[in-house]
């Protein structure tokens, strides 16, 4: 009974030593991580001596280190429902659909769902409920004939959405936590900037995975090709998400599929800064693998809270 107990314990602080779990009162920073090699297939069966890790070009020692793929998920889904997107919404939504019905684990995982166009409006909140999203999915659309006549704010509001969204529904989240974004990009009336948008999915741990879905007929000057693309590109790249472009190649199902196992397929990595926090600041983080042509994908900088 005595080594049946103490096999027992053995095990569970085995356990516990394998798992991203952190003392209270200690500031540690967490990064999740996705590694590809050169042909852009996802590489699993790194260890935590093949990362390098930097904090404003100071070496750091990784404390904790996970490629546990079961961890709970919370994810936001954004949709742009502006005008410009009145064509490309119905595959939107089915795409959306499908995703959530495929990565949802009820009673696990929560996601949210927020539509933007001239105002923000959340129209699912955090839920484990397969039925309730779905159920939901069908009014995420476009603005009546009314609204637009009595509208009296600005166009589409981007990055004002990606601030609600990171500072009402991801700042109180512990999991996993990832917004995805369907949109053209063209952000046409927010008070945030790009800039504030970013700093506060980073704030809030939150990547960002955005897809450039865009009717090619609906700006005369192509904008969503231009600056639409560059804002999706720059906010996945600076939190750690990934940036993809819907096409007749590259269709919606299969980018979700992608994502999918992108989260499927995490490096869980937390570190303890050798600077104390004297003042509340961003912190340039720089994650690389060192086996020869492999990419590591993760957020570059963190906010450092006194």
């Amino acid at each position: 009974m005595v080594r049946a107990a103490s096999l027992f314990c053995s095990r569970t602080l085995l356990r516990a030593q394998e798992q991203p779990t952190f003392s209270a009162g200690v500031k540690v920073v967490n990064l999740l991580a996705t590694v590809r090699n050169k042909d852009r297939a996802l590489v699993r069966d790194l260890t935590k001596d093949d990362f390098t890790l930097s904090e404003n070009g100071r070496p750091q020692v990784i404390r904790y280190f996970s490629r546990e793929s079961e961890l709970p998920l919370t994810l936001g889904l954004m949709v742009d429902t502006s005008m410009s997107q009145r064509r490309v919404l119905d595959a939107e939504r089915g795409a959306s659909f499908r995703f959530l019905d495929q990565v949802l684990r009820e009673n696990k995982d929560q996601v949210f769902i927020m539509q933007f166009d001239m105002s923000v409006q959340l129209r699912q909140p955090l839920t484990s409920s397969r039925k309730a999203l779905n159920d939901t999915l069908p009014y995420v659309d476009t603005p009546t004939s009314r609204q637009l006549r009595i509208q009296t704010g600005g166009g589409t509001l981007l990055y004002d959405a990606v601030v609600t969204a990171a500072q009402n529904e991801m700042q109180k989240a512990r999991n996993r936590k990832a917004l995805i974004v369907l949109s053209d990009g063209v952000d046409t009336g927010s008070e945030a900037t790009l800039a504030q948008a970013i700093a506060a999915a980073q704030r809030a741990d939150t990547i960002i995975y955005s897809i450039l879905f865009s009717d090619p007929g609906a700006y005369g000057l192509s904008l969503a090709g231009s600056s639409g693309k560059a804002a999706l590109t720059r906010m996945s790249k600076e939190t750690g998400g990934g940036f993809f472009e819907a096409s007749k190649k590259q269709g919606i199902d299969r980018i979700f599929d992608w994502i999918q196992e992108e989260l499927r397929s995490q490096y869980s990595i937390g570190y303890i800064s050798d600077e104390p926090v004297r003042i509340s600041e961003f912190r340039k983080i720089q994650l690389s693998a060192k086996p020869k042509g492999l990419v590591v994908q993760a957020r570059d900088q963190y906010w450092a809270q006194r």
